[in-house]
């Protein structure tokens, strides 16, 4: 019964796809120009669109996403011919973020604007402004300036200009992102194959490739077809949860929402158990039999159903990897799960192909034994540990309070102390062998992990484990925080971080029995409070909307806000406003609001603020913040995350100094 219902939640977890909104801008411009006859001239500019994302069309309804519009500088060389004008044809899809259709372009779209000169040689220049969006967030509005130099040769196609845009910092990010992601999987993949249900079976696969009077040439050709019929089994998986991408608001929701996380918490500690000898999870017999007897028949389409038996076999210990390769894949962008699971393959593929190849390198294999089910034991307590992820996220997005950051750290630190124990050979299960000595590597690994513990056991006491910061509750649910216990005690710091400041505030912040400011600062959590209390300080409103589950928020506290210079404009400078988009207290009824977007009845916390995002910011991208005045308007671009302190701090000035200017 057990197997069944474990069988039946991965495979439910493979159509759900969850991910919390992350900040894109995935767009480059070029600019260049076309002669059209002895006076008559086009600008020309092309927007080339990262795959999975797209642009707003010239034509938005009222109530819509920033559309993308065209300005020019004043120049008395040339005059424009009537408005700017899209080339390429949008297609008008149902935004479910904005309740309507809204026409939008991907892969490439191109513009034009029509102008007329006398002159052989003058420049245009001026500023386009748009914004990028994926099935999962949005990125803030951004103005790109352009520069065309028009010369005496004509141009009959586009050419780039000085005024082209690079790739922006945050994509540079995604693919660096996707790219560890991918690294990790492979890891994943080889860990998959020295699991104690996996490694056994490659002598098994060569002799099959090895027996009978075939060519070599045909050998190696069904070698080859195994391999890439595992890759693409496992690349399927992670296309099918690719595919089952839903809109921005529904993905927010299933990564916030207790039903999911509960799930996904009962299914790692399902892998984690069934990985610790408890039980096996596996697939029904009809499918290893059904795929089996087509391997008897012989041929290249053998080779074919060979590699499907052998993922369908090895499901047993590759299942749970899978499956925590998916949901870890579900909180990223659209192309992680494929991502993921192409690396995954590849390195399961790789050892089964090679030796199919060379047969003669099985000589040099390590032989089957106990440290195969000591792979899989490690595994075990690594799910175990990443499970609390899910209760974390249920405990913050509902404000139960229970699972603190000290109660989080201490289950942490037990989990890695008894990995370390079994390592060492002083904890053994049910399919373990006797440990008559301890090897070299796995010496190493007993140093890693107890290394890992110690990092751990400061973060009990309130040290800000920086590295760890996304994956742990906020600081300020930690209830041996001797920081904080130093600051009411009026007593010195110990730490850097602790420089805590206190500004006055005007009023009792409201729901502040809900919400904590990080890091010792004070605001509020109510948009209208908060800037009424800027009026009354004559201070600019940093409105902060982050989440509960944003692993981004956590990490821009942790690197970003606790810098002493971040930390000293934030408290002296500002009126901070801190908004949860995804809390889900319920308000009573006289503070619901009916939505200006979508037209629907907001009851939560969670839904008001990310409703105040999307109408005012036209984005429901986690974190952003935007530096506002007395009347709620930006001052200058809103800030995604962004990691570089400096950055952040001359962004922080720019707000304040053109506040100071009105």
């Amino acid at each position: 019964m057990i197997k069944r219902y474990s069988a039946a939640l991965l495979f439910f977890l493979l159509i759900i796809r969850g991910a919390l909104a992350q900040i894109h801008d995935p767009v480059t411009w070029t600019f260049g120009y076309e002669k059209r006859g002895d006076t008559a001239y086009e600008i020309i500019f092309t927007a080339v669109i990262e795959e999975g994302f797209h642009i707003y069309s010239m034509d938005i309804p009222e109530g819509g996403p920033i559309p993308t519009s065209f300005s020019f500088n004043e120049a008395v060389d040339y005059s424009l011919e009537g408005e700017s004008y899209e080339v390429t044809s949008p297609e008008e899809l149902m935004d479910e973020a904005f309740g309507f259709k809204i026409k939008s372009f991907r892969d490439k779209a191109e513009f034009r604007q029509k102008l007329s000169s006398q002159s052989p040689s003058f420049t245009v220049s001026g500023t386009l402004n748009f914004m990028s969006c994926s099935n999962t967030s949005c990125s803030p509005p951004k103005d790109v300036e352009f520069s065309v130099t028009v010369g005496e040769v004509a141009s009959t196609s586009p050419v780039k200009a000085a005024g082209t845009t690079d790739i922006p910092t945050e994509n540079r990010k995604q693919g660096k992102g996707l790219l560890k992601f991918f690294l990790v999987s492979l890891l994943a993949g080889f860990a998959g194959v020295l699991t104690p249900c996996v490694f056994p079976m490659i002598p098994m696969t060569v002799a099959f490739f090895s027996r009978g009077s075939e060519s070599r040439a045909r050998s190696i050709v069904k070698a080859l077809i195994f391999g890439i019929s595992i890759v693409l089994i496992y690349s399927l998986l992670g296309v099918i949860v690719s595919l089952t991408s839903a809109g921005a608001g529904f993905a927010n929701t299933l990564s916030t929402h207790w039903i999911p996380n509960l799930l996904f918490f009962l299914l790692f500690m399902v892998f984690a158990i069934s990985f610790f000898g408890a039980f096996e999870i596996v697939l029904p017999n009809k499918w290893v039999s059904g795929a089996d007897s087509r391997v008897d028949r012989g041929g290249l389409i053998a080779s074919f159903f060979m590699g499907l038996t052998t993922v369908i076999v090895s499901f047993s210990c590759t299942g749970p990897i899978v499956g925590a390769l998916l949901v870890e894949a579900a909180s990223g962008d659209v192309l992680r799960p494929s991502i993921g699971m192409l690396g995954f393959g590849l390195a399961f593929a790789l050892p089964f192909t090679v030796f199919a190849l060379f047969p003669s390198m099985m000589r040099k294999m390590p032989k089957s034994g106990g440290w195969l089910n000591s792979v899989k034991v490690v595994l075990g307590f690594i799910m175990l540990a990443f499970s609390l992820k899910f209760l974390m996220t249920i405990d913050s997005v509902y404000s139960f309070k229970i699972l603190s950051r000290d109660i989080f750290l201490a289950i942490w630190i037990v989990i890695f102390s008894l990995m370390g124990l079994y390592l060492m050979g002083r904890i053994k299960f049910r399919y373990d062998s006797d440990l008559p000595y301890i090897g070299v590597f796995r010496l190493f690994l007993i140093i890693a992990v107890f290394s890992f513990v110690v990092y751990l056991i400061p973060g009990l006491f309130g040290a800000p484990l920086k590295g760890l910061s996304s994956f742990l509750p906020s600081v300020e649910t930690s209830k041996f925080n001797l920081t904080r216990i130093q600051s009411e005690n009026k007593t010195s710091p110990v730490l850097p971080s602790a420089n805590l400041f206190v500004s006055g505030l005007c009023s009792e912040p409201l729901y502040d029995d809900i919400f904590e400011m990080p890091l010792g600062l004070s605001g509020y959590f109510d948009f209208e409070q908060g800037l009424q209390c800027a009026r009354e300080q004559g201070k600019p409103a940093l409105i902060d909307f982050k989440g509960h589950a944003c692993a981004n928020c956590k990490v821009m506290e942790a690197r970003v806000w606790s810098d002493p210079k971040v930390l000293e404009r934030l408290s002296n400078n500002f009126v901070i406003i801190a908004l949860y988009a995804d809390d889900r207290t319920v308000l009573p009824e006289n503070k619901w609001i009916t939505s200006k977007v979508d037209g629907k009845v907001k009851k939560t916390i969670g839904k008001i603020n990310e409703d105040l995002e999307i109408s005012l910011f036209k984005t429901n991208a986690l974190p952003l913040y935007v530096i506002v005045d007395h009347e709620g308007n930006p001052l200058n671009q809103p800030m995604p995350s962004n990691l570089n302190t400096e950055e952040y701090i001359q962004w922080l000035d720019e707000g304040l100094a053109r506040f100071n200017a009105l």
